[in-house]
């Protein structure tokens, strides 16, 4: 007798992905890292850095991996790879197919790596075959432009339909949260709660929860 087909696993409820601004005074920004870790269930925090010499980004990424670990979430940093394995960080973003190429290697298995700026799918399918961790889809670029809201939903639907590596859809606002969530993002990265943490990753938990509640 044939075998009933065994239903496909249900992904993980998703979860919000902090994106900092550039970090130049750790001390400064752990308060509001903290306050923002405390107001919602948080998977991990991308570390943006200002531009600092090699042993001060250390020590500012130090100061912040500790605040991330008592919060409960990973902390990446946006790119210095080379800073992963000194500071405490647990893995780095990597922007493009290239530098994921040229750099995972220099992480993997120890470390979490993530892929971004995958403006194609042949791209994102390559990182995916180079064992990212995940595949970020929606960042703004260096110009500070990304995709519509539409392409990029469209880009989260194609990748949570076909693979079961996770993938990030990047949100500017609270209605972008919904859209990506319902769009199929394992986890809704997010840079507008910094003016008030509290209150905006609050805010966006709860749009998250409820467009999941709502599939």
């Amino acid at each position: 007798m044939a075998k009933k087909p065994q239903p496909e696993p249900e992904r993980p409820a998703p979860q919000l992905y902090l994106v900092t601004p550039p970090v130049a005074d750790a001390e400064a920004f752990a308060h509001t890292l903290k306050t923002a870790l405390g107001a919602a269930d948080i998977a991990a925090v991308l570390l943006r850095l200002a531009p600092g010499g090699e042993s001060e980004l250390v020590g500012r990424i130090k100061h912040l991996a500790l605040v991330a670990e008592q919060g409960g979430a990973a902390l990446v940093l946006d790119g210095h790879v080379d800073l992963v394995g000194r500071s405490g960080a647990d893995g780095a973003h990597l922007t493009g197919i290239h530098a994921l190429q040229d750099s995972i290697d220099r992480l993997k298995p120890a470390r979490i790596v993530g892929a971004g700026g995958m403006t194609t799918r042949h791209d994102a399918m390559l990182a995916a075959e180079a064992d990212a961790d995940y595949i970020l889809f929606g960042e703004p670029d260096l110009n500070g432009e990304r995709p519509s809201l539409s392409a990029i939903e469209e880009r989260v639907s194609w990748w949570a339909e076909v693979f079961e590596l996770p993938c990030v859809g990047y949100a500017s606002s609270l209605d972008e949260v919904a859209a990506l969530t319902a769009a199929g993002a394992d986890f809704v990265a997010v840079d507008f709660v910094w003016d008030d943490p509290v209150t905006a990753v609050a805010n966006a938990a709860h749009r998250l929860k409820r467009m999941e509640a709502a599939k």
